[in-house]
């Protein structure tokens, strides 16, 4: 039996330079089993040989695309007997908003080092449980997408436009983001539209079942069961349930609003004028045209198209931290 699997994607831009690393810590801990995939369509046949090995911790090296297929594989597949191992996600990738959620922050080695001290000397402590957001179209049958995280309306514009206007320079993952929320202020302050700038978000309707509809048109939407958002704490006392909800109005004093609130760690805590937070257990989001990004993913709402967010049970993680 293998203490640890590692599921790696050779493919994803984090491991063009740190999978020979890797490989070379695997070769060297025999109690490591590594498998490396050439594709996200590759990882239902990855988890079926890991099995085999029933390993005591599953760990995922690749970006966020990567950690979205192998948790949509993990949970629907069914390929371990009984509870599936707890998941480890090594921060690797241009966001890992999961990693850091689990502890997983710095050199990715040192990460999986410490993982696997972890299933040596014991993990009371470490597991840590939660819930999936399930994306789908709410066909009866349909085969859901299951993640972390999920960006829409100007967020996921924002991150569209990072990824096809600005990671094409080579610059640095920090400057990069840096950049791309200069042109959302640009933008958003000054009201100016151009094919260089982030465009102005198609209006929304988000219903949080049981507690209303809002409407309108939002610089941020963002949906996690993470226990903290993109921009700091959770929303602690808006209803109850696993789908943690932030919308922000596509106008410059509510984002500012948020981000300062970020920043001191007071988001979800106090209400703000055009900062809109809830909590529930099903997100129905439609539009036209409007792009929500899950863990990498792109899905697109449309007339007749509505995106449904629900919840699926709890799910094992290993949380560095204890």
């Amino acid at each position: 039996m293998a203490l640890v699997a590692l599921l790696s994607n050779p493919r994803s831009t984090g491991n063009r330079s740190l999978l020979p690393r890797v490989r070379s810590f695997c070769a060297s801990h025999s109690d490591v089993f590594h498998y490396e995939v050439e594709s996200v369509e590759q990882i239902g046949e990855a988890l079926r040989t890991i099995s085999r090995v029933n390993p005591k911790v599953l760990v995922v090296n690749g970006g966020d695309g990567t950690v979205q297929a192998a948790l949509t594989e993990l949970y629907l597949g069914d390929y371990f007997d009984g509870t599936p191992p707890p998941v480890a996600v090594l921060p690797n990738g241009k966001t890992n908003l999961i990693a850091l959620d689990l502890g997983a922050v710095g050199d990715p080695i040192v990460a999986l080092e410490r993982v696997l001290h972890i299933a040596r000397t014991g993990m009371e402590g470490h597991v840590v449980e939660r819930e999936l957001i399930a994306l789908s179209d709410g066909a009866e049958g349909g085969r859901p997408v299951l993640g972390m995280f999920l960006g829409g309306a100007g967020l996921a514009d924002t991150i569209l436009y990072c990824r096809n206007k600005i990671y094409p320079l080579g610059l640095p993952n920090g400057v990069s983001h840096a950049l791309a929320f200069l042109a959302v202020l640009v933008s958003l302050v000054l009201g100016i539209r151009s094919a260089f700038l982030p465009p102005a978000a198609n209006p929304l309707r988000v219903s949080m079942m049981r507690q209303g509809q809002i409407t309108g048109r939002f610089s941020l939407l963002i949906v996690t069961t993470l226990h903290r958002l993109l921009l700091g704490t959770g929303t602690n006392g808006y209803g109850t349930g696993a789908l943690q909800l932030m919308v922000v109005d596509q106008r410059p004093i509510p984002l500012l609003r948020a981000l300062i609130a970020g920043v001191f760690g007071r988001v979800g805590r106090d209400k703000m004028d055009g900062v809109h937070f809830e909590r529930g257990d099903e997100i129905l989001i439609e539009g036209d045209r409007s792009s929500v990004i899950l863990d990498g993913e792109i899905f697109q709402a449309g007339p007749g198209r509505p995106i449904l967010l629900k919840t699926t049970a709890p799910v094992p993680f290993l949380r560095l931290a204890a």
